[in-house]
């Protein structure tokens, strides 16, 4: 797990831009040394941002980059582990009272996440795309 990123304000194209400088270059290198990792992102506004998209091209040689299709945001497992947080946020008892609280809160629990959790999920993406191609451009069950 790579450290959880805390974004200050709301992201821009150019906000994004800085995070895929500062962090994914070098979370593909250690986690993926052999260049054949894959990088994955929705298709929100900042994501498909001119300036985004430009740096993705021209780093594509470092690492795979899968472009998902527009409006399938469920095919992306980070949505999945996103609700787990806010499950666990939810749960908490008292709950977080500051934001720093909450931040705090959010990075012990990302690095609490159970390994095959995550490799679960990871494991399900075979069914999620057989599951978008049979709904062609319908809703998702799995």
């Amino acid at each position: 797990m790579r450290p959880l990123i805390r974004l200050e304000t709301t992201p821009t194209g150019d906000r994004y831009l800085d995070i895929l400088t500062d962090h994914l270059l070098s979370c593909m290198s250690i986690v993926h040394s052999d260049r054949l990792g894959q990088f994955q992102q929705d298709n929100v506004t900042p994501h498909a941002s001119r300036v985004a998209t430009k740096w993705l091209q021209e780093h594509s040689p470092d690492f795979r980059y899968f472009h998902w299709p527009p409006k399938s945001p469920e095919m992306n497992i980070i949505e999945d582990i996103r609700d787990e947080l806010l499950h666990v946020v939810e749960n908490r008892s008292p709950p977080p009272r500051t934001l720093m609280d909450l931040w705090t809160f959010l990075k012990d629990e990302w690095y609490e996440l159970p390994p095959r959790y995550l490799q679960t999920l990871i494991e399900s993406m075979p069914h999620r795309v057989a599951a978008l191609l049979c709904a062609r451009v319908g809703p998702t069950r799995y």
